[in-house]
């Protein structure tokens, strides 16, 4: 049959990141901690994932599973009390279906690849292992169980580290990682024999170690120490998050995009060929960079896509923004949710919108607002324009023609419709839907009293001395 299914444990509250949010549902790299286990036994050929959980935790992890992990089984199964690994290994068990091999992992341990089980299943090809788990070799051991082995290299268990003597600890090096491989079947029937005859009181998934070297079934596969590290602090969650980050940013480079030294790069993040990532931009959740495009220094991106050739200007800061092909946004754009710009438009410096499509080729290259509007292709937008959007109860929508253009400092008041083709006059407020291929003026007429600026000023001058 060969077929493996992936036991996820992920029931662990972990008190000291002293938060309300569960520890796996914590975020690293813009995923849950739970993700990486799950992604790296998907990639290693699970295709069926089990996620043991806390009430609590069951509908976010399952949630967030599916719909990263299309086209894979997943499932949740609850840990009602916090009994030890092996309670928890033993209750996943319950939901492996027709496998005969079970991927064991850690849902806080977000650093362990594809690659690092594959190694752990190797030898399992051979009939007589019956169970396999990934050490490495550490310096410092503290705080990791350890693997103990005979004289001639077999293993024989993993003693955790709280029960072993000091001099013991001193010499033993090889730790254990807390990932196996193993048949379902004897892992059933060791399952069934764990005693909580240790200093926690719980049920230890390590005793399965013990109970298939009785038959020489045991296996340890060296692995590089990075894929041990687990969360359990706030400090242990930002390195780990920085391994991340570093293998992201690598990953892009191998694909052809330049990534600069200082980026953040979501693991969600898709970036096309030729892209270049400048220092200090972020790019966040489902956002998408298309080819050529350049994402300048200190640009934020959220959930946003931006077109092939597009060039966002540094310091801009887009959410749930979609932008076209060889467009210019920025610097210091601000786009919000529902901000659609089209092809080859310009968004430029202090500009902001707000669920407002700008149409290909328009342009609103300084210091605007443009809330809930629809520009069309090719309209100028002034500088200092506002949509006045709100009345304070209720948002209304302007609509802008093709081929508009609006001078600075124009006040459009929705719901307004401005025609092809139309021109707004410098300074004016519209209040009316104005036709199209209309000049629409609105200025207050302008007086002009000569030699009177003299005489102003004196009569200033002689107020501010009383």
């Amino acid at each position: 049959m060969n077929r493996v299914t992936a036991i996820v444990l992920a029931a662990g509250k972990g008190k000291r990141m002293k938060s309300r949010l569960p520890k796996v549902l914590h975020s690293a790299a813009g995923r849950p901690l739970v993700h990486y286990p799950v992604a790296a036994a998907v990639a290693a050929g699970a295709t069926r994932v089990v996620v043991v959980v806390s009430a609590d935790t069951a509908a976010p992890i399952l949630s967030h599973s599916r719909a990263a992990f299309p086209g894979v089984e997943v499932v949740t199964a609850v840990q009602p009390e916090p009994r030890g690994t092996g309670d928890a290994a033993r209750i996943g068990l319950s939901e492996v279906g027709n496998s005969d091999r079970v991927l064991l992992l850690i849902g806080d341990a977000p650093l362990v690849r594809a690659s690092d089980l594959e190694h752990l299943l190797a030898p399992l090809a051979n009939v007589t292992t019956t169970v396999s788990l990934l050490s490495a070799h550490l310096d410092d051991p503290s705080g990791y169980g350890r693997v103990i082995r005979d004289d001639e290299g077999r293993v024989l268990a993993v003693r955790e580290d709280k029960d072993i003597g000091s001099e013991e600890r001193k010499a033993l090096k090889e730790v254990n990682s807390g990932f196996y491989a193993a048949r379902v079947d004897m892992l059933r029937a060791a399952l069934a024999t764990l005693t909580p005859n240790n200093a926690q009181g719980e049920l230890y998934l390590t005793d399965v170690v013990a109970y298939a070297a009785r038959d020489g079934g045991a296996a340890a596969v060296v692995g590089a120490a990075d894929a041990l590290v687990g969360v359990n602090d706030r400090s242990q969650l930002a390195f780990a998050e920085e391994v991340l980050l570093r293998r992201i940013a690598e990953r892009h480079r191998l694909a052809g995009v330049t990534v600069r030294a200082g980026a953040r790069i979501d693991d969600s993040a898709v970036i096309g060929e030729d892209a270049r990532i400048e220092a200090g931009v972020e790019l966040r959740g489902n956002t998408r960079v298309g080819a050529g495009a350049v994402i300048d220094t200190g640009s934020i991106l959220t959930d946003s896509e931006v077109g092939e050739g597009t060039q966002v200007l540094p310091y801009t800061v887009m959410v749930e923004t979609t932008v076209g092909a060889r467009a210019q946004i920025g610097p210091f754009a601000r786009l919000r949710p529902g901000s659609v710009i089209e092809d080859e438009a310009h968004v430029g410096n202090f500009v902001e919108t707000k669920k407002t499509r700008l149409g290909r080729g328009a342009k609103a290259n300084h210091l605007s607002y443009l809330g809930d509007g629809d520009v069309g292709a090719g309209a100028n937008i002034g500088a200092g324009t506002i949509f006045c959007n709100y009345d304070g109860f209720t948002k209304h929508r302007t609509v802008i023609g093709e081929g508009v253009f609006i001078g600075s400092d124009s006040q459009i008041v929705a719901p307004v419709t401005i025609g092809r083709g139309a021109y707004v006059a410098t300074g004016t407020t519209v209040t009316r839907d104005v036709p199209e291929d209309a000049l629409a003026i609105g200025r207050v007429k302008q007086e002009t009293k000569p030699g009177y600026a003299s005489r102003l000023k004196k009569r200033l001058a002689a107020a501010k001395k009383t």
